[in-house]
């Protein structure tokens, strides 16, 4: 299984999924030398770990708004999360 970094893959990443698909390739994706995952042809992923019915947008919508309220709660930092990515990124 060949190792591909995420700059790789943004690259040539229509020759990648071409591979993936028509050669059965799988890859490795690093992130500076360390895996992170994996491009693998959906049927080499046994049945139990594919998502049968995916969620609609509004479940998706409605679990984030759940997950933002619990981060809410327990937020004890006076800046707002968008403050302190701005700082981060700085």
């Amino acid at each position: 299984m060949r190792g591909i970094g995420v700059r790789e893959l943004k690259t040539h990443a229509s020759e990648i999924m071409q591979n993936v698909r028509e050669r059965r390739a799988r890859y490795v994706i690093t992130y500076r030398g360390e895996p992170i995952g994996m491009l693998t042809p959906i049927d080499t992923i046994p049945d139990a770990e594919i998502e049968s019915s995916p969620q609609s947008g509004e479940e998706v919508l409605a679990e984030l708004d759940r997950l933002g309220a619990e981060i809410s709660r327990d937020w004890q930092s006076p800046q707002t999360s968008t403050e302190l990515l701005t700082e981060k990124r700085r």
